[in-house]
């Protein structure tokens, strides 16, 4: 059975997305960057950025049934890999042991030039529909 995983307020309605799809016990979350809830880039540079996107990633979970905890595989997109320790930083901040596995990569641009970071998450939802 396939879900789509949705959120108050959606950003990614007009452009025809998903915040995530749950696959039975599978929840994959679209990429999150750091905009606030107005859908403007929260000021405050990198690190205020990257805590918005995990904040957001965590709503997308949250909104999927599953959480943080949950998180099997997470790609991160900088773009600036200059950036490689304030991703560390957030890692400690926002998963705990076992850690997921993840991808850094460093691309030219991400969907407004604001944006300098982007998480996406593939998670396995625990219980999921009372299984």
């Amino acid at each position: 059975m396939i879900e789509r995983v949705i959120t108050h307020p959606d950003p990614y309605e007009p452009f025809l997305l998903s915040q995530g799809i749950k696959a039975n016990s599978w929840l994959f979350i679209s990429g999150q960057a750091g905009a606030g809830e107005n859908g403007q880039i929260v000021p405050g540079g990198f690190l205020a950025q990257g805590r918005q996107a995990f904040a957001n990633l965590h709503r997308a979970l949250a909104a999927g049934g599953a959480s943080l905890k949950d998180v099997v595989k997470v790609t991160i997109f900088v773009t600036d890999m200059g950036h490689f320790d304030d991703v560390v930083t957030l890692r400690r901040e926002f998963f705990v042991a076992p850690y997921p596995a993840d991808t850094i990569a460093e691309i030219s641009a991400l969907y407004t030039p604001e944006a300098m970071i982007e998480i996406e998450a593939i998670a396995l939802v625990p219980n999921p529909a009372g299984r």
